[in-house]
């Protein structure tokens, strides 16, 4: 899929000034520095759309990119910032715990990790609440170019394992690469067409 038209809508740093759904929503949730920006801005084609950064913790509130007035790209604010005062940390997950338990009804949840590691116990958590409010999820293992071919089915196993998943679940991601950026559209558009009841458009480019 190639989007034609997509902007940053809303940016909201207070859990009080989450909008009514009205678009499907594609939520990215992640630790900081997984590479959530730069997943959106290849993923729509955008080189800038999506601010990043080689410093954590950059994303601190939650940011609607409207997609062709047909659904939202939603990047939450990352996790596992070190660096981010305890009152920050509080309020940037009662953020997301907030948006989490309003958006029951969104069309999927992309939680991202990096093949590299095990995931973290803050990956686990954010699992955890994923499961407990029932929502839609795809795990993504970003960075695959930074891992050798030979070695990526031993580290989405260990992923898989943690997170209590099969491994033939978990997406491969490169920015770098835009490898897996097809299959991730195809799970997209898959969401989307069971949420609104629609038939499944091809993910084909031109």
């Amino acid at each position: 899929m190639k989007p034609k038209k997509v902007e940053l809508s809303n940016t909201v740093r207070d859990k009080l000034d989450l909008p009514p759904l009205s678009y499907p929503e594609i939520a990215l949730i992640g630790r900081s520095n997984v590479g959530k920006s730069s997943l959106i801005n290849v993923l729509v084609n955008r080189r800038k759309l999506a601010y990043t950064s080689g410093t954590p913790g950059k994303t601190r509130g939650v940011h609607f990119y409207n997609v062709d007035e047909r659904f939202f790209i939603v990047d939450l604010p990352g996790y596992g910032y070190a660096r981010a005062s305890q009152e920050q940390q509080r309020a940037w997950g009662e953020l997301v715990e907030t948006y989490l338990e309003q958006r029951k009804g969104h069309a999927l949840l992309l939680q991202l990790v990096d093949l590299r590691h095990a995931p973290s116990k803050d990956d686990l958590q954010m699992a955890a609440w994923i499961r407990h409010y029932s929502l839609p999820y795809r795990v993504v293992a970003t960075k695959a170019d930074k891992v050798g071919r030979g070695k990526r089915a031993k580290h989405r196993q260990i992923i898989a394992t943690a997170l209590q998943l099969p491994p033939a679940e978990i997406l491969y991601f490169s920015a770098a690469s835009g490898e897996g950026k097809d299959m991730l559209w195809g799970a997209i558009l898959d969401a989307i067409a069971k949420h609104s009841g629609c038939p499944k458009e091809s993910t084909t480019e031109a």
